[in-house]
């Protein structure tokens, strides 16, 4: 359920109904692969409910991914909250790098993320200026990798948006 669309009921409801797809896709096909879902490190509903995603890890969930964000607080807080709730299932962070602002803003409003100030400063002062823009996308998403990685994170899934080019480049950092 995107924010903003139904209510905390209609969430609640969503919960339930996906906790019951997991519940049964375990009971019925075992453990033949893992299940996953995603949490919202800012926004969602499931933020700041941590009792939703419980109900679907209660069911048989093996690992989470985050929503794209931009500011590593975010998921830092959000999993504090969720671990709160007794949730020990791998958390992995989402990650992308901005290379093409106007698709992130609109990305972004869909989850109520946010662009963290000092990076959204930068890429509206390059405004035009595409190979700027990437460079400032790719050296925040590799700042963001190297503190998740450093603060525990078990690994990262990274949204490409068919933009691997900047990811590879992220990934030969990573590799350094």
């Amino acid at each position: 359920m995107r924010r903003g669309v139904g209510t905390t009921q209609a969430g609640a409801a969503s919960s339930r109904c996906s906790a019951a797809l997991i519940s049964c896709t375990v009971s019925e096909h075992g453990y033949l692969f893992s299940l996953g879902s995603t949490c919202y490190p800012e926004g969602h509903i499931e933020c700041r409910d941590p009792d939703h995603l419980k109900l679907k890890v209660e069911a048989g969930l093996d690992v989470v991914i985050t929503q794209l964000f931009f500011d590593n607080a975010d998921c830092f807080s959000c999993v504090e909250r969720v671990r709160a709730h007794g949730i020990r299932v791998p958390i992995i962070p989402g990650i992308i790098p901005i290379t093409n602002l106007a698709q992130i803003e609109r990305s972004t409003s869909m989850w109520d993320a946010k662009i963290p100030h000092p990076p959204q400063a930068k890429l509206g002062a390059v405004h035009g200026d595409a190979d700027t823009l990437r460079s400032i996308g790719i050296d925040h998403a590799t700042t963001q990798c190297h503190e998740l990685l450093d603060q525990g994170a078990p690994g990262i899934r990274f949204y490409t948006l068919n933009q691997s080019p900047a990811m590879r480049v992220v990934l030969e950092r990573l590799r350094k």
